[in-house]
């Protein structure tokens, strides 16, 4: 079960300030490794996560399960859209939800990527969760993205 951060009302120039402020909340929340910070910045450079969808584009940044004392996700909903690099191609989108995951197991990492992906893709559950009030927006995650995978899974 993932511990699941929210912050709403932030501002950030470009994707290395809110990276750089990923990685300090993290750290300060005590579920990354003091290697985190540095780890999402080296990932999000050799591979960008912003994905553009139907109405609106999203980043996913992660990086690898060494750097996690434990799972947890966080979801940012700046002000202002922040430019990410595309995850499939050279150019840049402009990202209205950050989807922070740090993962202990990279199987599990795989399994909420694609979870996030596929669920993403429905345009008006995507437009939910930015419009929902910043404090229902953790339990709206958790309903429709994270609990139907939990529901899916053979007992």
């Amino acid at each position: 079960m993932s511990q699941i951060f929210v912050r709403t009302g932030i501002h950030f120039p470009d994707s290395q300030h809110a990276l750089a402020h990923i990685g300090e909340a993290m750290l300060a929340a005590g579920v990354v490794h003091k290697t985190y910070p540095a780890a999402l910045l080296e990932r999000e450079a050799a591979f960008p996560t912003g994905i553009a969808l139907e109405r609106h584009a999203i980043a996913i940044p992660h990086c690898e399960a060494a750097h996690a004392k434990s799972a947890a996700i966080y979801l940012i909903r700046p002000d202002k859209s922040v430019p990410f690099q595309r995850a499939d191609d050279d150019g840049e989108v402009a990202v209205s939800l950050i989807i922070a995951l740090i993962v202990e197991n990279p199987t599990a990492q795989l399994t909420l990527l694609r979870r996030l992906f596929t669920t993403l893709q429905d345009p008006d559950l995507l437009e939910a969760l930015l419009h929902v009030p910043a404090d229902e927006l953790a339990a709206q995650f958790q309903r429709t993205i994270l609990e139907p995978e939990r529901c899916a899974q053979p007992s």
